[in-house]
């Protein structure tokens, strides 16, 4: 590399830096004598080990604040499962039915001792007889009293079938029940839980290993998509597991600062975090700008409708654009996209198809 291509590369990374900080200067939040958690603006900078402030400069500098972010999120949704919790999958099948170009089992496996998951696998007629393994997804249901049929094409909505769209275009789809929901109503705290968010994201991880089990199934690198109830169970799952490459979030999102204008009682209850309402609302430890960007740099959709009145579009802009400062930092500002369709809490048809032709592109 001559001296002027040097100097021009170094030019572009201080364009680049002046920016960020340009950005970092309007949206960080006011400094309050309280106020103890880091700036959920500005992500470009973590706790040092003296409790001072530092810089973000290099991506193992972040690697610092994203510890801190999932360190900050099992404050509140308890700590991640570890070893204690393996055991055999045990996968056992209910029901197989033949679909046309797909076949659909209910089954159930073994998430952890004494705990099944119901869920739906379904398996493209092509990936049986090609002999070569497809990329397995993780579709994660919105709130309904049919749990993971709707997505499956048991429901009354089309909107939400997004297995049987997915599956037809030729990934394999496991789709688990979310806890306390339709069938599936494990008892977490007896179970050793904080939340049933993070039990969901449990199961979801022991989902991933039972799609790594299957011989037509691409390892190591998956997809999740989830509607409302399923677009944050996605986002979170995709934090605590690097092995989903591609994230979709429909209606999934907004600040807790904004979300209800402050009142974040929905997320309390007993299918979310009871912990949350301990905590004075800017105090919270994490939100979603923080989780957006320790997905960085893998390929992140958020669809925030217009007419959505459960998360608002305008939120959402704010999250992603802090959570662009570390896709920035990546060089892969463009893996992160949001859109805005024109319609209320849904995931319409055009929104679908973009989502599965960016799943399609990036896995």
């Amino acid at each position: 590399m001559n001296s002027k291509t040097k100097r021009s590369r170094i030019t572009q990374k201080v364009v680049c830096w002046i920016g960020i900080l340009a950005a970092i200067t309007l949206t960080a939040e006011p400094s309050t004598p309280e106020s103890r958690r880091q700036d959920r603006y500005n992500l470009l900078s973590y706790a040092g080990s003296a409790g001072d402030v530092r810089t973000v400069f290099s991506e193992s500098d972040w690697q610092k604040r994203r510890n801190q972010i999932l360190t900050s999120m099992q404050q509140v949704m308890g700590p991640l499962p570890g070893k204690e919790k393996w055991c055999a999958l045990d996968p056992r099948l209910d029901e197989e039915v033949d679909c046309g170009t797909y076949v659909r089992h209910l089954l159930s496996y073994a998430s952890e001792p004494g705990s099944r998951v119901p869920a739906y696998l379904l398996i493209p007629k092509k990936a049986l007889k090609g002999g070569r393994a497809v990329p397995g997804i993780l579709c994660l249901h919105p709130t309904s009293s049919l749990g993971h049929k709707v997505v499956v094409g048991l429901g009354k909505s089309t909107n939400d079938s997004y297995g049987v769209e997915l599956v037809e275009r030729g990934f394999v789809c496991l789709a688990p029940a979310y806890p306390l929901l339709a069938n599936y109503a494990p008892d977490w705290r007896r179970l050793g839980y904080e939340s049933a968010t993070m039990k969901a994201i449990w199961d979801n991880i022991r989902g991933l290993d039972l799609l790594e089990s299957l011989p037509i199934v691409k390892r190591g690198r998956f997809a999740a998509i989830g509607h409302s109830l399923g677009g944050h169970n996605s986002v979170f799952t995709a934090a605590f597991d690097p092995r989903i490459r591609v994230v979709v979030s429909s209606c999934g999102l907004d600040s807790f600062l904004d979300y209800m204008d402050g009142n974040v009682k929905g997320w309390t209850g007993d299918r979310y975090m009871p912990r949350l309402s301990a905590y004075a609302l800017r105090e919270i430890p994490f939100d979603f700008h923080e989780i957006i960007a320790s997905l960085a740099p893998r390929p992140c959709l958020i669809s925030a409708p217009l007419g959505d009145t459960n998360f608002k579009w305008e939120s959402v802009d704010r999250v992603a654009g802090a959570a662009r400062q570390i896709y920035g930092l990546y060089g892969r500002p463009q893996n992160l996209i949001v859109e805005h369709p024109s319609c209320g809490h849904e995931f319409p048809k055009n929104m679908r198809e973009t989502a599965y032709n960016f799943i399609e592109k990036n896995l």
